[in-house]
């Protein structure tokens, strides 16, 4: 960039300052778009991830064993016959009439079938407490749960004939039905609810509503765009619930993001006795260049779970891509067109008492900034090694807890705790049956199902499933002679304790198995359930971690080299992120797995994180962290650019930008922290995470360790190494107005910032 060099270069330059001069086309086009992405995607539909491509290992084997047989599986039900007191046994007659009730009132309404006595299948406990009437529901399983209210009602009347027993009934229907009565609105009210908190949050941030009706109309058309195109892409990658709330989290936070930085420069601008056009000129050219070199990172941070082989991980990732790709072009494109549309009239609907009229006519005071993080950096900038270390020690120390980390699928209790009378039965059908409401399921696929060989060793099986320890039964074995396949329930011994019940899975696995059933040629067995899917999960998931993290990592760090040509930058980008995420694995460590802390969440006793939580933390946090890292970098770069001291550049940098980090982490944490008070505790860890690693992000990483970094290191923030000259120029797009003369040092030469 040479003295005198008026050019306005860069895309975000050249797309803003064509979107100001046609204006009414940019907003048509992006309306075209939305509106075609939104019609092509309803007419193409949308395909969803298969069960059998979700998971991994055994799981995914056995999953496509039951796909390609075209068996579909009927939801099961469990009716649990209990003595309150002890009492009554199986053996009495009180408990024997409760149990033809059961059976008969079942059969009654029309909607079971196979409904079994447990006196017939020997399902009653060691101490004659307990037994279970098994049944399964008619048609869909998947859609089971809207017919199993008659069933319901029924076993609730048998209950009111015998107040001395308890009857419950869970299965898979009964508990679709409880969660969709509970918490189907949960997400729905999670996600409608977070449009109105960030709309909130920027009417105090601009104190006008025009200004605060545009980031988030960005967002939620984008967001409506995305929509469409993940239908479209559906059908190439199928897509999911998660990925769609997970598209809706951060295309709400990027969009509002990036709409807020090209916003409030602009306005900074025009506070400085600068014109409309000039002042966007400017935005473009400066606050633009970020959100797409912003953006840009945080698309290949998703990108980095298309590495992951699981369906529903490529899909978040996926859905959550093309989200910011949306926001991104959206902020660069249509927004320069609507602020040259509106000119000042973007300050209409003023709020009295939160429009900064004052700071607009001042523009020295608007030029200082915020007053809070200019006493902030001046402790900093004084002692920069001392704040260097004691921020990075409250880091390291936040994080600790994060390496005895223990992950797992969580269990019903662990999910919902004991909220719901559903998972009081599930806990006490696993104290009388151990491993019966969540069975390991062996699908055994043989040329001849009913074949000699293939009987004798399903037999021995069942057999040594129980004297090998693995199980204390019953094993019960369901043929499907058409298709040549049996399906194996076996109870492990261990039941909910996913511990206990994982090494009862291994003796089935590795010596069970292979004494039994490996012995018979041409006879496949895969052992699923919910105790294998976690572990077959985990395992896949733990093999992930090395490629996404190296992947993620290398083009964060190849992106900042590339964006600010400076070798230091990039280094020091990668490690403060790292130390951000480490810091939100020690929050979830301490709270959701030691329990310190936790009734203030209302998450005691999960004792885990869910499995695939901390690898989708890394990468969504890793992307959202460079919204901030980059839009700081840039305007320190830009104040030194500008003849300032590097001290002075980054008090410049970081105070003027810390009204806009400020609002939008307010924003993403506000949003993330109503995830955060949903009743499952998978999605209250999701959301207490993020928001936790995002408030970490816009406090002590950007307004203490940046600068006390960068402090340290003063010129050396910009070096790059001879041998690197090569790379290309993507350093910054420089308005006419930004450009001041060369910088030099003090031996005459020019700065290369």
């Amino acid at each position: 960039m040479g003295n005198g060099d008026i050019r306005v270069r860069g895309i975000a330059a050249r797309a803003g300052g064509w979107s100001a001069r046609h204006r009414w086309a940019a907003v048509g086009i992006w309306v075209l778009f939305v509106v075609l992405a939104m019609g092509i995607g309803s007419a193409a539909g949308t395909v969803e991830v298969k069960e059998s491509d979700q998971l991994g290992g055994e799981t995914h084997t056995a999953a496509k064993i039951i796909e390609d047989a075209g068996i579909d599986e009927p939801a099961s039900e469990t009716v649990l016959i209990q003595s309150k007191d002890g009492s009554v046994k199986a053996t009495d007659a009180e408990f024997r009439a409760a149990v033809t009730a059961v059976v008969a009132a079942v059969d009654k309404t029309g909607k079971a079938t196979d409904v079994t006595s447990p006196y017939d299948t020997k399902t009653i406990s060691e101490d004659s407490r307990s037994a279970l009437v098994q049944f399964d529901m008619r048609g869909d399983s998947d859609t089971a749960g809207e017919r199993i209210e008659p069933v319901l009602d029924a076993v609730a009347g048998v209950q009111k004939e015998h107040s001395s027993l308890r009857i419950e009934e869970i299965g898979g229907a009964s508990m679709m039905k409880t969660f969709d009565d509970a918490f189907g609105d949960d997400f729905q009210q999670a996600e409608y609810s977070a449009v109105p908190v960030a709309l909130g949050i920027l009417l105090i941030a601009f104190g006008a509503l025009v200004a605060a009706l545009l980031p988030v109309a960005l967002a939620v058309t984008a967001i409506m765009a995305t929509m469409g195109l993940m239908s479209i892409v559906s059908h190439f990658q199928p897509m999911d619930d998660t990925a769609s709330s997970v598209m809706l989290l951060v295309g709400l936070a990027v969009g509002v993001d990036y709409c807020l930085f090209y916003l409030r420069r602009e306005r900074e601008e025009r506070a400085a006795g600068r014109d409309p056009e000039t002042a966007l000129r400017i935005a473009a050219a400066t606050s633009g260049r970020a959100v797409i070199v912003s953006g840009v990172t945080v698309c290949v941070a998703m990108a980095g779970m298309l590495f992951t082989g699981l369906a529903t991980f490529e899909a978040m990732g996926l859905a959550s891509l093309m989200v910011v790709a949306v926001a991104m072009v959206g902020s660069v494109t249509v927004l320069p067109a609507l602020l040259s549309l509106l000119g000042h009239r973007v300050e209409k609907g003023r709020i009295p008492f939160l429009h900064p009229d004052k700071r607009r006519k001042n523009g020295n005071r608007a030029a200082e900034g915020s007053r809070f993080w200019s006493a902030v950096l001046k402790v900093v900038l004084a002692k920069p090694g001392v704040s260097l270390v004691v921020a990075a020690g409250v880091l390291l120390a936040i994080a600790a807890p994060a390496v005895g980390m223990k992950t797992q699928n969580l269990t019903l209790d662990q999910e919902f705790g004991d909220s719901l009378p559903i998972v009081q039965t599930y806990n006490r059908v696993n104290d009388a049956f151990p491993g019966g409401s969540e069975p390991a399921e062996v699908i055994v696929r043989a040329k001849d199902i009913n074949a000699a060989e293939v009987k004798a060793a399903l037999a021995e099986f069942k057999e040594q499933a129980v004297s090998s320890g693995a199980s204390r039964g019953p094993v019960e074995i369901k043929l499907h002679d058409a298709q040549n396949i049996a399906y194996v329930y076996v109870p492990l011994v261990g039941g909910s304790d996913l511990d206990k019940a994982g090494a009862s899975l291994d003796k089935l696995r590795d010596e069970v198995r292979p004494a039994t059933l490996g012995k018979v040629d041409g006879v496949q067995a895969p052992i699923t359930g919910q105790v294998a899917g976690s572990k077959d999960f985990n395992d896949q998931l733990g093999g992930a971690v090395a490629p996404v993290f190296a992947f993620v990592v290398v083009f964060a760090f190849l992106l900042m080299l590339l964006s600010f040509r400076s070798l230091t930058v990039a280094i020091t980008s990668i490690v403060l992120n790292l130390l951000s995420v480490g810091a939100a694995y020690g929050i979830l460590v301490a709270v959701f797995q030691h329990g310190w802390g936790a009734s203030l969440v209302g998450a005691e006793g999960v004792g885990a994180i869910i499995t695939w939580l901390p690898l989708f933390l890394f990468v969504i946090l890793f992307g959202l962290s460079m919204d901030y890292h980059v839009f700081v970098v840039s305007r320190i770069r830009e104040a030194r650019l500008r003849g300032r001291t590097t001290n002075e550049a980054i008090q410049h940098g970081v105070v003027t930008t810390a009204g806009v980090v400020t609002s939008a982490a307010v924003i993403m944490v506000a949003v993330f922290a109503i995830f955060g008070t949903l009743s499952m505790q998978s999605m209250k860890q999701m959301g207490v995470g993020l928001a936790a690693a995002v408030l970490i992000d816009a406090t002590i990483i950007r307004g203490v360790l940046l600068p006390a970094v960068m402090a340290l290191l003063g010129e050396r923030n910009w070096y790059l190494p001879k041998w690197l000259h090569w790379l290309p120029d993507l350093t910054h797009d420089e308005a006419p107005e930004a450009v001041a003369p060369v910088t030099r040092d003090d031996e005459g030469e020019p700065l290369k910032v």
